[in-house]
């Protein structure tokens, strides 16, 4: 049976990982400008997330404008939405599951088996949740990494990570480690033994059954 320790553990990095996956989608500096080339000095920085757009000017004021439409987003970023809402969602569940499974709890019955199978179960839907975040992370990476180095796009238009990303990607990290570990819950067989019982090759030898006169 698994360490209730490493249980526990595994249980509350999840729940960081969820929070930080929470945070970094709803945050909208998914990617910001570079300055680059003649962009060095800028009086706005634009960061733009997966909801909305915003401009910080360097008198200290930022403004936020959310997408007016769905269908007019780019496929990635559609994308990369709909993982990352769905990563968020199995999380949630998966954490569920796994709180029913773990022997600090009285859920999900007394008989350890079934637990330890309940854990591993909601361990397995929390590596699925943060796998389905690590994607969308690495699709949205990927395309603002191939766009800074294209030769055609404009270098006043040209992004970099923000520090949304690196939260979310975080967040999914942790959320897959707690998982694993929730999941190595699985219960083990136990080996019968290759050899007889002490008690029954010490057994004395047979009594007499003579009388004698």
């Amino acid at each position: 049976m698994a360490n209730s320790g490493v249980q526990l553990l595994g249980f509350f990095l999840s729940l960081i990982g969820i929070v930080g996956l929470i945070i970094g989608t709803i945050l909208p500096q998914w990617k910001m400008s570079a300055y680059i080339g003649d962009n060095i000095i800028t009086a706005v920085a634009m960061y733009q997330g997966l909801w909305m757009s915003c401009a910080f000017q360097s008198t200290g004021q930022l403004q936020c404008k959310i997408y007016d439409s769905i269908l007019q987003l780019d496929s990635s970023l559609q994308a990369t939405r709909a993982l990352m809402i769905v990563g968020i969602i199995v999380s949630v569940a998966g954490l569920g599951v796994a709180c029913m499974g773990m022997k600090c709890t009285t859920c999900g019955g007394s008989e350890k088996v079934r637990k330890s199978r309940i854990a591993m179960t909601g361990g397995i839907i929390l590596l699925v949740g943060g796998l389905c975040a690590i994607v969308a992370c690495s699709w949205f990476a990927h395309n603002v990494i191939r766009a800074f180095y294209n030769p055609y796009t404009p270098v006043n238009t040209k992004f970099e990570f923000g520090a949304a990303i690196f939260i979310a990607w975080g967040g999914s990290l942790l959320d897959v480690l707690g998982g694993a570990m929730l999941a190595a819950s699985c219960p083990r067989k136990k080996q019968a033994s290759k050899y007889p019982s002490m008690g029954t090759t010490r057994s004395g030898p047979p009594s007499s059954t003579k009388e004698y006169v």
